[in-house]
Parts: C-alpha cells; structure tokens; sequence
C-alpha cells in the first residue's frame, strides 16, 4: 500500500485539522483484477473502450431504437458511458454521514457542501476531476458536455436538471473515480411529496451506469422506512455492486456495536429476500477522533477493507464494462422477442385494443410462453409490473417495428464473437 495511505490509516485524527489532505487509493502492483484473475496490464484500455463502443453502435443500438427498449427500461448509451470513470454512487437515508464520508475521501471541503442533522443534500451532486480550480456546473450544463457520462439525464426534464449539479475540483482520488452524492431518502409523503421528478427512475438510472453502489447506516438509526426499502429492491439487479456501510461505529461500544451489526444483517437479509447479503463495512468518517478506542483496530482494518475496494474499480473498470455491455445486450434480446412475441398475437384489422388489453392483462402467462417459444432463459426477463405498466402508455403495440431476426443474429455474435476478439486484438495492440 501507499505509505501516505497507511500513514492516514494508522491515524488516529480521522482528517487534518485545517481539511488538507484527501485519499490516494492504495495501488496493486500486479495489475491483477481481483474479479476473474486476467492480467490487465496486458490491454490496452483505450482500444477496448473503442471497440465496445463500435459493438454497441452497430450491434445492439439498432435492435434497441426498433424494439422501444428505452420506453420499457433505459435511454440509449453514450459514447462517454463507456471510457468515463468509475462511478461510486452514494445512498441512505438523511442524515447518516453521505456528504461527511465524501468530505473524509476528498480532504477537504467541497463547493456547495452541506452538512447537518438535518436533510441537507436535497440534489444529486456528481463531484468530478477539474483542472481550472473548484467550480459547481449546473445540471443542465453537464448533460449538454459530451465528455460526461450524464448526458442521458437530459431527458428526466428541467425539475430534475435543476437538482442535479456538477462539482469540479482537484483530490487525489478523483484522479481514479467520480462520486455521486444523493438526496437523503425520506420516510412517509415527504420522499414524494417533495420531489417534483421520478426520484426513484433516476436512482435506478445512476445503479445501472455506478461500479461501486455504497448504502450507508447511522449505527443509531438501522429501521429501514418502506421508501429505503423500494430504493433497495430497485437495486437488486446489481447486488454484485452493492456495499452497505455502517456508519458512525465508534460512537457505540462493543458490545452494542454486535448487537447493532446483527440486527442490521437481519433487517438486510429481509429487504433484500436472500441469505447472502451484500459486505458490510463498519467505520466512522468524519473529521474527529474515534470517540470509542476500544474498537480502533477493528474499525482501521474496515476502512483499509473498504479503501481496497474502492482502489480496485480502475483496475476492473475494463472486465465491468464488457459485464454491463453484455448484460444489456441480452435484455435487449429478451426485450425485443417479447415485443415480438405480443405483436404478433394481435389481429390484422379491428379489434387491435380489446386483443393488447388482454395481454396486458395475463402478461405473466404470456411471458412463460413466449420463453418457451423462443428459448429464453426465465432469469433474463424483466419485472413483471414495470413492464405491464409501460406496456399500457403505447397505444397501438402494432406500430412498433417488426423484428428482424438478422440483428438479433448479429448481437448474439457479440458474445460469441466480437468481444473474444477484441480482448485478443487489445492484446498484442
């Protein structure tokens, strides 16, 4: 590990008094991905970025514009989606040490930060590397920069846009990633109340394009309000990146710091309906000494922990990106037969709403038969109620292109194909 690194861990004074410093993430020096053991020294990055990019401009955007694939699930990708940096998205209810924990990484202040016991964040704040000192851009002028991986927030509309700010500033570690801070999620009316855009489509918009998703606790505050719990199972499709952090530890004991990570195991294991739940880290990430020693080593040992998972997304950003790529490609296909499948079904002349009204209707049934008559894996397919929903705002299912099976053809040569042959033409590049 860095010297600087372990210095500021073995630290007991969490942050310097006057907030200089900031976090460089500890590097590995075999260049090994701790996902599937490749040697990534041997790619060269920009040349699989291009790739991927050419892949999904050619491959799988045309099935996904003919089939309505945005309508149902997400906006189409952008060239900056795939060679921007790491993403690390930050969520939680209010008040349990979201914007603290970024000031903690960062080592400083940052521009427009608030922090209270009160909901103070009440925007989506993307804190990037800038050059030309610290500056806040607005939402609308960061969705407008080609460059930013943001531009497909443009079409959550102005009342999202103008909660939703950039912040440009130099720290070591924004060398690596971006970090996204959050609105504290709310219990009861107030989450909706409020709230004036889709807050939980642009929640699932930013778990979709993070690499690293983190939902902290305050050690004093474990109850899960039903609006955390709908934010968590609208992540459950990227568990692989989920991380919970337990903040605030070392203002318990010991002994209230078991029963507390116990609890909050079990509160977890319930919401996210599996007996694997997703690492838990424990620490406490603000700008002060530990208030209880008794359990500094362990809480040291957690932050490095912690630390190491964040160094590690550079380094897998490669193997993450072909992951979603192909995860997105196989939606699309499933998406597309589906489509394909319910058009089909519709008569050729009148009685086109009543027969799209009924299949709407049993879209669960019609969902295992279209699996059957394709041979779709089950587990491919998307939320049964999302999908109905979006199903009933189109007028006539028939207007949607018909499918060609030779595109369908061709993105299925992605996984087959195209991508072991990048990764061998990256290679010897």
């Amino acid at each position: 590990y860095n010297a600087d690194v372990q210095g500021m861990m073995e630290d007991e004074d969490d942050l310097p008094p006057d907030g200089t410093g900031g976090t460089e993430l500890p590097t590995t020096g075999s260049g090994q991905s701790s996902g599937g053991g490749m040697d990534l020294s041997q790619f060269d990055k920009d040349v699989i970025f291009s790739g991927l990019k050419r892949l999904y401009r050619k491959k799988i955007r045309p099935l996904e514009l003919s089939s309505k694939y945005g309508h149902f699930h997400s906006p189409p990708l952008s060239p900056s989606d795939f060679d921007s940096k790491p993403m690390v998205l930050l969520l939680g209810q209010y008040s349990v040490g979201k914007t603290s924990f970024i000031r903690y990484l960062l080592g400083r202040d940052f521009p427009g930060q608030r922090i209270g016991p009160e909901p103070t964040t009440d925007r989506f704040v993307a804190i990037m590397k800038g050059d030309s000192g610290d500056k806040i851009v607005p939402g609308a002028a960061l969705c407008s920069q080609a460059d930013r991986p943001f531009r497909g927030l443009s079409s959550f509309g102005n009342n999202f846009l103008s909660r939703f700010e950039g912040v440009e500033m130099d720290s070591p570690i924004l060398n690596n990633i971006t970090l996204v801070d959050t609105p504290g999620i709310l219990s009861g009316q107030k989450q909706s109340i409020g709230r004036n855009y889709d807050y939980e489509q642009v929640m699932k918009w930013f778990a979709e394009r993070a690499d690293l998703i983190i939902i902290m606790f305050d050690a004093h505050k474990l109850d899960i309000s039903d609006e955390l719990k709908r934010v968590i199972e609208l992540l459950k499709p990227h568990q692989d990146k989920m991380r919970v952090l337990l903040n605030k530890a070392d203002a318990i004991s010991t002994q209230q710091l078991m029963r507390v990570y116990g609890a909050l195991m079990w509160s977890l294991g319930k919401v996210m309906m599996t007996p694997e739940v997703c690492r838990v880290y424990m620490g406490s990430f603000w700008g002060a000494p530990l208030k209880n020693k008794e359990q500094a080593a362990l809480l040291t040992q957690e932050k490095l922990d912690l630390f190491n998972d964040i160094a590690q997304l550079p380094q897998n950003a490669v193997m993450r990106r072909i992951n979603e790529l192909v995860k997105r490609a196989r939606s699309v296909k499933v998406h597309a037969y589906i489509v394909h499948y319910l058009r089909k079904q519709l008569p050729y002349t009148w009685g086109k709403r009543e027969k799209q009204r009924r299949l709407i209707d049993r879209l669960d049934r019609e969902f295992v038969m279209c699996a059957r008559r394709y041979e779709l894996p089950r587990g491919d397919f998307p939320e049964l109620e999302p999908f109905r929903q979006a199903l009933l705002e189109i007028k006539d299912l028939s207007e949607v292109q018909k499918l060609d099976k030779k595109m369908v053809k061709e993105m299925d040569k992605v996984f087959s194909v195209d991508i072991p042959n990048l990764l061998e033409a990256a290679k010897y590049h």
